[in-house]
């Protein structure tokens, strides 16, 4: 093998090692969102610092009758430390969705698919890159609740990839 291959092959390894270390992390100049970046399959880790929005306090619960699903009581905020779980709200409480994103890693506004829920006044967001949402539980159902943001800030002079941080909760809303 010649002299100049061996070398091409390292400069090639060392390079992809470069690029693929640098999408997924973030500078210092950087503020918000759960602290960690990691695929939407994986959850939080338990170290992780949470959002800054309160937790819902959870409470067991007993799962809804109908919806067959097990889930504690939501009270306050969810935030991006609660995704993966799901949630129990009863018909007339309110419950509040706060994402703190950047300027570079956006989260796309809350999406609610399901019967259960209708939106309310969730405030003003005042930080570019952040989500706020606000539902009144109506009836009974079961809502599933969605957000994301690219993994990696777009940014032109950097290497950007096409990854998205998923934020998902279930909220089962049952009778009053």
């Amino acid at each position: 093998m010649r002299r100049t291959t061996h070398t091409r092959t390292i400069a090639l390894t060392a390079l992809t090692l470069l690029v693929a270390a640098g999408c997924g992390t973030r500078g210092g100049s950087e503020a918000g969102g759960s602290g960690t970046v990691s695929p939407s399959s994986a959850p939080p880790s338990p170290s992780s610092p949470a959002s800054s929005s309160v937790p819902p306090t959870p409470t067991p619960s007993s799962s809804s009758p109908s919806s067959g699903q097990d889930c504690v009581a939501a009270t306050g905020e969810l935030g991006a430390a609660d995704t993966g779980h799901t949630y129990c709200l009863a018909a007339g409480d309110t419950i509040r969705v706060t994402l703190d994103g950047t300027t570079p890693r956006p989260w796309k506004p809350v999406k609610s698919d399901g019967s259960g829920l209708e939106p309310a006044n969730s405030g003003i967001v005042l930080q570019a890159g952040d989500a706020s949402a606000a539902y009144r539980a109506v009836s009974a159902g079961t809502v599933r609740l969605t957000s994301s943001r690219p993994m990696c800030p777009s940014d032109p002079s950097r290497i950007s990839c096409k990854g998205l941080q998923e934020w998902t909760v279930t909220v089962v809303v049952t009778k009053a």
